[in-house]
Parts: structure tokens; sequence; C-alpha cells
């Protein structure tokens, strides 16, 4: 699918106000409601957007540690790979994961309650899985900000 200007313009307000309606949409881009709305469905289907969400405060909702795992796995092989992101993936306090170049092959980005909540999760969870060789991790202490948004505008 081909994106120009008038899909960028709704893709822009939509990252920021997911929750406008097709003709506040259709007053900012210039449009009439039906075709901005066909857009809008054309860029679901394409998959360009993948769906609507709420942005959580994480440290309201008792989630103020975040962290970054470096992981390194036992051997480089598609078998190794693919049983390992499988099985972080269904670690709900994995936020990202991530293959990386370097001496480490994943990063990981990880949301705990405190410390001694995060020192748990390595050991019970993260640390049984059996493909994993090493674990460095960085606790984050200060987030200055967090973007979700891409940036659509062109200098």
């Amino acid at each position: 699918m081909r994106v120009d200007s008038k899909d960028l313009a709704i893709l822009d307000l939509l990252q920021y106000r997911g929750r406008m309606t097709t003709t506040e949409v259709a007053q900012q881009v210039n449009l009439s409601d039906t075709p901005c709305l066909r857009r809008i469905k054309k860029l679901e289907q394409e998959g360009i957007i993948k769906g609507y969400q709420a942005i959580l405060d994480r440290e309201k909702l008792n989630l103020s540690i975040l962290v970054y795992a470096l992981v390194r796995l036992n051997a480089n092989s598609d078998k190794l790979a693919d049983e390992f992101e499988n099985e972080v993936e269904a670690l709900e306090q994995v936020m990202e994961c991530s293959v990386i170049t370097g001496s480490y092959d994943y990063l990981l980005k990880i949301v705990a309650k405190d410390l001694s909540h995060y020192e748990s999760f390595v050991k019970k969870s993260l640390g049984q899985i059996s493909s994993i060789a090493a674990i460095e991790s960085t606790v984050v202490l200060k987030q200055t900000f967090s973007r979700n948004q891409l940036p659509l505008k062109t200098p």
C-alpha cells in the first residue's frame, strides 16, 4: 500500500488521540467523513494501524521498577532462538524483546513492582529458561520521557 500525505496526517492524529471520531479526523485533514473512514479502514486492513489502546502509567499501577536486561543464549541457532522468544513472550513482565547485535543476543524491557519482585522474576521465571547462558540487568533510575508515537511529520 502506498501511504500518501493524507494517510500520514490521519496516522499522526490517531497515534496521539486514538479515540478521535472519524468526523474529527476528517475535519483535521480536510476530507469528508466517508473518504476518511475508507482510508482509516484501509490502514487498519494493511496492518499499518495495528490497534488502539490506552497508555497506562506503570508507576501509578505499582510497577515502579523498569529494567533493561541483556540476554545471551547458550548457542546461536534458529531452534534455540525460537524457543527463547516463545518462552519470553509468555512472561507478562517482559514488555519488549529485541534481537540485537554485539556480545548479547537480546534486549528485554521488563517491569516490576520493586527490586525484590524483579529478583524473584529473574530467579523463578526468566532464569529458568534453559537456553539462557547469561543475563545482565540495568535498572532505570529515572525515565525522563517515553514516546509511543512515531515521527511522521517530515522536517
